[in-house]
């Protein structure tokens, strides 16, 4: 089973959101919160997989919650949750460590399906939004940059990052071994100053990486 915890404080965005993931048989709604102080206790006592996280509340708001439950040991998943496909917020939450993005009038069947995707750990984040986040973020150059200082296999693995790839998925695109591929993301975050998997897939977007593994110069 999926443990999900849900976090608005809308509270009938809740209940339809519980509704529509408890209707899942692998899904079971351990909680609710209502504000991001309450989430980042529910995530403590509950220890979901995954959270839905909405993003504008009162008091503490989304992005400092993600902020604190990064910083918890064996974190879970977070997916920001948003009414606009793209904003100051969501590129917000991404930076803090979100696993990606939910629009809130997602419909129930893909709702869960990206749900397990999150679970499954790769991101969910659109094509189209990756690219909306390079032209806000004006970070391509800067990205290009360290892109430039890795090994050719590095930035293949990067690729794959980028492209929302489990890391059995690089290990068979690659024909390396999982541990192998462990280690090279491990490295990579490291050498590209990230501080999980979803900031260096947003990386190699910035820095312009085709299918390929090529950067775009």
């Amino acid at each position: 089973m999926i443990r999900v915890l849900v976090v608005d404080d809308e509270r009938m965005v809740c209940a339809h959101l519980c509704t529509i993931l408890g209707s899942a048989p692998d899904l079971e709604v351990v909680g609710e919160a209502y504000d991001g102080a309450d989430a980042v206790e529910a995530v403590v006592r509950l220890r979901p997989d995954v959270v839905l996280m909405d993003l504008r509340m009162p008091g503490v708001d989304g992005i400092r919650a993600i902020e604190r439950i990064m910083t918890l040991p064996a974190s879970p998943r977070v997916l920001a949750l948003t009414t606009f496909d793209l904003d100051d917020y969501v590129t917000g939450a991404l930076r803090a460590g979100a696993a990606g993005f939910l629009l809130k009038s997602t419909p129930p069947e893909d709702l869960i399906a990206l749900v397990r995707v999150a679970a499954a750990g790769h991101t969910v984040l659109s094509a189209a939004a990756a690219d909306r986040l390079v032209a806000q973020t004006g970070r391509g150059r800067r990205a290009r940059d360290l892109i430039l200082s890795l090994t050719e296999r590095e930035v293949e693995v990067l690729e794959s990052l980028g492209a929302g790839r489990s890391n059995q998925q690089i290990a068979r695109r690659l024909h390396l071994s999982e541990a192998t591929v462990k280690g090279y993301v491990s490295r990579l975050l490291v050498k590209l100053g990230c501080a999980n998997r979803t900031q260096a897939a947003l990386l190699a977007q910035e820095a312009g990486l085709d299918p390929r593994g090529e950067v775009d110069r």
